[in-house]
């Protein structure tokens, strides 16, 4: 819950994910045309066959999360519970920097990736914990399949997105 502490350790804790979607998901980015700044990335991880989990995750997720290492887990655990078993894709995380949003950077990546699954004919899952990007999910053609919630914690709106012919 602590902000300062938040931005510390979340750099390290999205870096594990980033390397990972680099080696078996797809990464999708937006940069400045002026200063070749990055300005969105949108990592995704096809669930439509078995993918590894990230390497030496437990002890990079404890040395990147620090005192919030058990919250973390927990929040693991609870994602993992709940993400679907059917052939899918994930959206881990899209992300906008603060200064660029609201300018249709993250709608255009989601739009890019799902033009290539509803070729495909392939869902997309995903969880959204700001009312924000949910509401932006499901202007994409997402809708609410539960809520979660770890104890003092956000609520997690789990999305689910069937492909549009």
């Amino acid at each position: 819950p602590d902000d300062a502490a938040r931005r510390q350790r979340a750099p390290g804790y999205f870096e594990i994910y980033a390397e990972h979607a680099v080696r078996y998901g797809e990464v999708y980015v937006n940069a400045d045309p002026g200063t070749g700044e990055l300005s969105a990335v949108a990592l995704w991880f096809p669930f439509t066959s078995l993918i590894p989990s990230p390497a030496d995750y437990e002890h990079r997720v404890k040395e990147a999360t620090g005192p919030a290492f058990d919250r973390t887990r927990e929040l693991d655990a609870l994602l993992e519970a709940h993400h679907p078993l059917d052939p899918h894709h994930y959206l881990a995380f899209l992300a906008v920097r603060p200064e660029r949003q609201n300018r249709g950077i993250g709608s255009a990546l989601l739009d890019r990736h799902h033009a290539r699954l509803d070729a495909a004919g392939l869902p997309a899952f995903l969880e959204s914990n700001d009312p924000r990007n949910r509401d932006l999910y499901l202007r994409h053609g997402y809708s609410v399949r539960s809520v979660v919630h770890l104890p003092d914690g956000p609520p997690l709106w789990l999305m689910w997105r069937s492909p549009i012919p």
